[in-house]
């Protein structure tokens, strides 16, 4: 009997070690460039964009089940698989997009570790950019990110506070959920770019690479894929909840009353409801530990896409000796990424202009991973489901209207 009873703990330990990878990624998701865009778009709009938060909730669920399926089938992340089927030319473009939305996703999320730590500190946020850079590295080189990881998971969880803010601050909620459930569109140069930065951060392409990757590196059976599907369906209702109460919650403190946020402190008065006078400091750790979780995820995808697009050897486990390009493309992003930080950019401001690329980039990596979703070649046994397919190229159409409405009025505006 308890042998038995021993053997179900080890199969239930086994089904949630099976879950992390989609936890893991949903809340490197919940970054500073998400929290930040967020509490801009928040602030700009109100709650008119209430509904395509609600509406990326599924998008999310699609596009994490959907890379967790290529991962579990394949063993092989997207960059190997669109190199060796669809040739060096498209590979090429995967990693552009990849690549350029990485390293200024990484220099916005340090500026926004560095706002968190002079929101804590009261010094100026430069000062922390180096230290936050080496912190990252070593972490990769020398430490274990995957034991790091485990405490710092559930450090993004202090923005549920934003769930109690929401209410203390107490909107007119006729219009919250009129706003969240009735879909409209507005002209609006504001409204458009929320738009576009709101799907780019929250569908960014190293979220989902990231996905396949730790899935490949798990290496699940494949009687296990509905259970790694859960998984990316959970993490992504988590954090998508999370993305609607942070909207509603800067919306009712800051939107109504026409204040654009513009820095971290400014962004921290959402919480102000819930938390007073710690709101700063709350808001603080929330956004150091998300910025903690996602720099290192960063730098890790883009070393797997480029060592992936030239066959180099490289994978997180291996000593530094032992992968030398590898690590050296993290160093070569960590130093970019730092000197774009010190360029002088306002945290806020980079951190959704960042979201915005990510919005411009993410059709482009979609359309590749959706086409290696669908290839038979490549999904041999276990191809994807028509529903999956469908919500999934649903997901990537609407992302594209949106980059296309972005640019032809930027364009319009320019001239």
């Amino acid at each position: 009997m308890r042998s038995v009873s021993h053997s179900r703990r080890k199969l239930w330990l086994a089904r949630l070690r099976a879950m992390a990878p989609g936890i893991v990624s949903a809340a490197s998701d919940n970054d500073p460039t998400t929290v930040a865009s967020l509490a801009v778009i928040g602030s700009t709009t109100a709650y008119a964009l209430g509904w395509l938060v609600v509406l990326v909730i599924p998008m999310l669920a699609v596009v994490q089940a959907i890379s967790s399926q290529i991962g579990a089938v394949t063993n092989a992340g997207l960059e190997d698989l669109v190199r060796s089927c669809y040739g060096r030319g498209a590979a090429f473009i995967v990693l552009l997009a990849v690549l350029a939305v990485n390293v200024l996703t990484f220099a916005a999320d340090l500026e926004g570790g560095g706002a968190a730590l002079s929101l804590l500190t009261h010094v100026h946020y430069q000062w922390w950019l180096i230290p936050l850079t080496a912190a990252s590295l070593a972490l990769l080189i020398w430490g274990s990110y995957a034991k790091v990881e485990r405490v710092l998971v559930y450090i993004p969880l202090l923005f549920i506070t934003y769930v109690v803010a929401a209410f203390m601050a107490h909107p007119d909620w006729h219009q919250v959920l009129r706003s969240s459930f009735v879909p409209h569109i507005e002209r609006s140069h504001d409204y458009v770019a929320g738009a576009l930065a709101l799907l780019g951060t929250t569908l960014t392409a190293y979220a989902y690479v990231w996905q396949g990757l730790e899935i490949k590196e798990e290496r699940p059976p494949l009687r296990r894929l509905g259970l790694v599907q859960i998984d990316a369906t959970f993490g992504a209702v988590g954090a998508g909840i999370t993305f609607w109460f942070i909207v509603i919650a800067t919306g009712a403190t800051l939107g109504v009353h026409g204040i654009r946020v513009e820095t971290a402190q400014q962004a921290a008065e959402a919480l102000r409801p819930a938390a007073g006078e710690w709101a700063s400091i709350l808001f603080g750790i929330g956004l150091l530990g998300s910025a903690l979780l996602a720099l290192p995820v960063l730098l890790a995808t883009s070393a797997y896409v480029v060592t992936e697009m030239f066959e180099w050897r490289g994978r997180l486990d291996a000593k530094f000796f032992q992968a030398r390009r590898f690590y050296a493309v993290m160093i070569v992003t960590a130093l970019v990424g730092c000197a774009i930080a010190f360029a002088g950019i306002s945290p806020i401001r980079l951190l959704f202009a960042s979201s915005i690329a990510g919005g411009l980039a993410t059709p482009i990596t979609l359309v590749f991973m959706l086409l290696a979703a669908c290839d038979a070649r490549i999904m041999a046994d276990s191809p994807l489901s028509a529903r999956l397919r469908v919500a999934g190229w649903a997901t990537t159409a609407v992302v594209a209207v949106a980059a296309a409405i972005f640019l032809f009025q930027t364009f319009i505006r320019a001239t």
